[in-house]
């Protein structure tokens, strides 16, 4: 994927439109690939609903990273930002130019996944709920710090010391 985004930002220069062209790279979901025991992507572990975007052309600096939390449909009202037009009133994104601008900016406080009517999660910061409801109507949840726990392995749902923790995050929900 580099080499490719390369050769597209190598061909803009070449041809004298690098200046005037903004180039946005993204994908699906990801794969579980084994992790958690899954396979596929109906899932809100890290692994699955953390995508790539890389940005690339004027507005945008060069080399730098991001790490504030956005979610795809923040590209749209992004590109509007960055090429001075309206974000017209029915989008429902939040440009990220600002957050290219200033890398201290946060990004959305909060996110929100869902998958089907069996699957709910919400994170805020560090701390990610997940709730799962089962054919037969019993709910699992899951709670995580992702700050001390990236590969959420550690389920703090059940102890006493999160119980306000995870009252917080589902009425967030």
């Amino acid at each position: 994927a580099d080499e490719q985004m390369g050769r597209v930002l190598a061909a803009l220069e070449k041809t004298g439109e690098a200046d005037n062209t903004i180039v946005v790279f993204s994908g699906d979901n990801g794969l579980a690939i084994g992790r958690h025991g899954l396979m596929g992507k109906q899932n809100m572990y890290d692994h699955s609903v953390h995508v790539p975007l890389i940005m690339a052309g004027p507005g945008v600096p060069r080399g730098e990273e991001r790490d504030a939390p956005c979610y795809l449909l923040d590209i749209f009202p992004t590109l509007c930002d960055l090429a001075g037009l309206d974000i017209p009133d029915s989008v429902e994104g939040h440009s990220l130019a600002p957050n290219l601008r200033d890398p201290a900016l946060p990004g959305r406080e909060t996110l929100h996944f869902a998958y089907r009517e069996c699957q709910r999660g919400v994170q805020q910061g560090a701390m990610k709920l997940l709730e799962y409801v089962g054919e037969d109507g019993t709910r699992n949840t899951q709670l995580f710090d992702t700050a001390s726990d990236p590969f959420e392995t550690t389920n703090l749902a059940e102890r006493p010391e999160y119980a306000d923790e995870v009252a917080r995050l589902r009425r967030e929900l």
